[in-house]
């Protein structure tokens, strides 16, 4: 059962400006929503999908590929830049955007996530994390303060509050236990940013994002979202999900939560994923997305298509003369075959990763804004249910 609109109550129900970030709806159908979210970089309109670039790059795409891809805000990994670079250096050199190039929005995470699925290199305390880098074994200590100083060094728009995620299954002492430092550590990464935005009054501040955690416990999700709303984020996100646990599970945790978060504030589902967990995501409220899954994928060899996943490696499209998807406006479909895709892909050809990607990426894009323009006109349930037909029911394309 989706969830309802009977959303608390805040000041800001209609969006408006606060704190380096400005969210206002455009329209709604059922609980799905239109909206633009302007950051200190510039406005986009949502629902969005956020391209994930790791270290300052999105895998095997140029700056150019994801705006002719419709790409309006990127994610960067908070872990990653810090053991791979120096986010000191990157604040000297102008922040991300100077650095790689880019020119929109950035998000950058708070690398709990990264750190907490290194059990084995690291150890968890009410400070912080203490780890050691995959990469050359370094020691870090990553706490709330420390987390929300790289964010700022390196001059995201968005940044998100330094989370305890615990893995599924787990047990229930765990979650609570985890959910509870979240909450704690959200305090002080609210404090930590406040104070290092009152270090440069003259700049807009980013826009910092809480997280709602709770592993797949209903109530102590509800309870986690109703605490972290009290402590008025300028958005939220739900944390946590899709690491495991069932689809109808991960989207009862989803309705458990939406309903608890302050309606004129963007909703922010991390790590999510197929196209069809976009179209329900969205279903049930959620404004943004990011996930691996397009540019991994691409750089496999399997593509998105309006009727499914085309695996291009397999051999019935080696004599395939069709591009990927008829009217698709990436690159790859204008001027490429699958039958050329397919070769790329079985020589291990870097351009076949790249094309496969860019592909990817631009169908995600497209597919978001299909859907904002299904809720703008009132048409997005019936929009939804004509899509995943044709998506989940073609069995000569939908491959597994």
């Amino acid at each position: 059962m989706m969830c309802s609109m009977d959303h608390r109550d805040d000041t800001t129900a209609a969006g408006g400006p606060v704190r380096g970030l400005d969210f206002r709806a455009t329209g709604e159908d059922g609980a799905a929503r239109a909206g633009i979210l302007a950051t200190r970089r510039g406005p986009f309109p949502t629902p969005m999908f956020i391209p994930v670039g790791t270290q300052a790059t999105v895998k095997a795409l140029s700056q150019d590929d994801l705006r002719a891809a419709g790409a309006q805000i990127v994610l960067a990994n908070t872990y990653h830049l810090l053991i791979r670079s120096n986010p000191t250096l990157i604040d000297r050199l102008g922040g991300l955007h100077r650095f790689m190039g880019w020119d929109r929005s950035i998000l950058t995470d708070s690398g709990g996530y990264q750190v907490f699925s290194l059990a084995d290199l690291s150890r968890i305390t009410e400070e912080g994390v203490h780890f050691r880098s995959h990469h050359d074994g370094t020691a870090y200590l990553l706490t709330p303060e420390r987390s929300i100083e790289i964010q700022h060094l390196l001059g995201a728009d968005i940044i998100m509050a330094f989370d305890d995620c615990a893995s599924y299954p787990s047990p229930l002492d765990r979650l609570i236990a985890a959910a509870g430092r979240t909450l704690r550590w959200a305090t002080r990464s609210l404090m930590a940013h406040e104070a290092l935005g009152a270090r440069r009054p003259e700049e807009p501040p980013p826009a910092l994002f809480g997280i709602v955690q709770g592993g797949t416990s209903r109530w102590l999700r509800r309870e986690q979202a109703d605490l972290l709303a009290a402590l008025d984020f300028p958005g939220y996100a739900i944390g946590g999900l899709s690491v495991g646990e069932p689809k109808d599970m991960m989207w009862d945790m989803v309705e458990a939560v939406v309903p608890l978060l302050p309606r004129g504030r963007p909703r922010y589902l991390m790590g999510v994923g197929y196209p069809e967990d976009l179209i329900e995501g969205v279903a049930r409220g959620i404004d943004l997305f990011d996930c691996v899954i397009p540019t991994r994928n691409g750089r496999r060899g399997t593509v998105f298509t309006r009727s499914g996943r085309l695996i291009l490696k397999s051999a019935r499209y080696a004599e395939d003369d069709a591009p990927v998807q008829e009217g698709c406006p990436c690159e790859a479909c204008r001027q490429y075959s699958r039958a050329y895709l397919h070769h790329l892909i079985r020589s291990e050809e870097i351009l076949g990763m790249r094309l496969c990607t860019l592909h990817n990426v631009t169908f995600y894009l497209r597919l978001v804004d299909q859907m904002r323009q299904a809720i703008n006109t009132g048409r997005f349930e019936t929009w939804r249910k004509d899509f995943l037909a044709e998506y989940l029911c073609d069995g000569t394309r939908n491959e597994s």
